[in-house]
């Protein structure tokens, strides 16, 4: 783990025990410095990354506070989503209309539905001027007949929105795997490479699913903070 990294960890790990409190003034830039023996250039990227995810704010001229919002989510932190939509572009391998399979069929619950068509789009997304995902989504045509290249190259999220649709919730699940030669060639890195395949889908407030998405992502990291469930504790141990 990188020393920024390990910092940042670490003042979330305070900031969640409470150690530093909401609306409560941080040590300075130095005085972190001095704490975890590392320049103030790293301390300056560890909290660069704390911003980001909206754990702290800086204040020019009067110092560095912790956020009233730690405890709004569950997800405290993920490397692809702390970056900002300028930092993340994208190259499109392709969008098309398909014929929706079975399973596809009960996820987008199309069996009523006259027009079945859903939209496949391919892209990879590069952070930093590296590629770090492959994601492969569908959504479906009767939702967004006017989808196009444009649209998927800026935010898909920004777009349904647009569209007048309210998004609720995303259902996620996270699996480690290796890169196949495939995604290795079009993410510039090796065969066998570890990844996280991250399966997601995107719930409308009426409940429909606007959103089915599959990506591979290189050097991704997420963390949450979870309430310790006592029930739950019980029931495992019998």
């Amino acid at each position: 783990m990188k020393k920024r990294d390990f910092i940042a960890e670490d003042i979330l790990s305070k900031i969640y025990q409470n150690k530093y409190k909401a609306g409560e003034k941080l040590p300075t830039e130095r005085e972190l410095s001095d704490l975890y023996t590392v320049s103030r250039y790293t301390i300056r990227e560890a909290l660069k990354k704390l911003v980001n995810i909206g754990c702290i704010k800086v204040i020019q001229g009067s110092g560095i506070f912790v956020s009233e919002t730690r405890y709004k989510s569950p997800l405290i932190y993920n490397s692809l989503t702390e970056k900002k939509f300028k930092d993340i572009h994208s190259k499109i391998i392709y969008l098309k209309k398909i014929q929706p399979n079975q399973e596809l069929e009960k996820i987008f619950d199309l069996h009523m539905v006259p027009n079945k068509k859903l939209w496949e789009f391919k892209r990879i997304r590069i952070v930093d001027f590296q590629k770090m995902q492959i994601e492969t989504s569908v959504l479906p045509c009767s939702y967004f007949p006017d989808l196009n290249e444009e649209e998927i190259k800026k935010s898909v999220h920004d777009y349904v929105q647009q569209c007048g649709l309210i998004i609720s919730h995303f259902i996620t699940t996270y699996r480690a795997i290796n890169i196949s030669k495939e995604d290795a060639d079009l993410l510039n890195c090796k065969k066998g490479s570890a990844a996280m395949k991250i399966i997601n889908r995107g719930i409308l407030e009426n409940g429909k699913v606007f959103e089915y998405s599959e990506m591979i992502n290189l050097d991704y990291s997420v963390s949450y903070f979870t309430p310790f469930n006592r029930h739950k504790h019980e029931y495992r141990k019998k």
